[in-house]
């Protein structure tokens, strides 16, 4: 029952005694039951108000997650990577294995440079910090794990 159905079902009760309305305590009771009911409208406006504001909020952070999928990319999504120099952008290769990663130090600066497989197939590339020519002879995998070689 809502404040509406409750302040009706007071009134109807007050009508039902058969209170005189003539009277100072009638006039009082009369009075008071209209501001009831007054209140009760109210009351509901403001819920519906509410209500309303509450249904234009989850709208406003909806479109505010999009504009944050579009400005920032979608993190939430683990099949992605933060987007690495030469990184296509998966982070399991086409057969669902994690990529191997190479580090490799540039002889001219000492700068260190970790690549993927991809690059690795280019055979070598221009140091981002100093311009050196890189080539990829010999490079070896960084291991997370120990994992034994083909030839061992």
């Amino acid at each position: 029952m809502n404040t509406s159905e409750k302040v009706a079902y007071v009134k109807g009760l007050a009508e039902g005694l058969g209170y005189d309305e003539s009277s100072k305590e009638g006039k009082i009771l009369a009075a008071i039951l209209d501001i009831l009911e007054d209140v009760a409208h109210d009351i509901e406006d403001l819920e519906e108000n509410a209500w309303d504001l509450g249904e234009a909020i989850d709208q406003v952070s909806d479109d505010l997650s999009d504009i944050e999928d579009v400005v920032y990319g979608a993190d939430d999504d683990e099949d992605e990577c933060a987007g690495c120099p030469g990184c296509d952008g998966d982070v399991d290769d086409e057969d669902g294995e994690e990529p191997v990663f190479y580090e490799l130090t540039c002889p001219a600066c000492g700068h260190t440079i970790t690549i993927d497989e991809d690059v690795l197939d280019l055979g070598g590339i221009d140091c981002p910090n100093c311009g050196e020519s890189l080539e990829f002879d010999g490079v070896e995998p960084i291991e997370d794990e120990e994992e034994p070689e083909d030839g061992e």
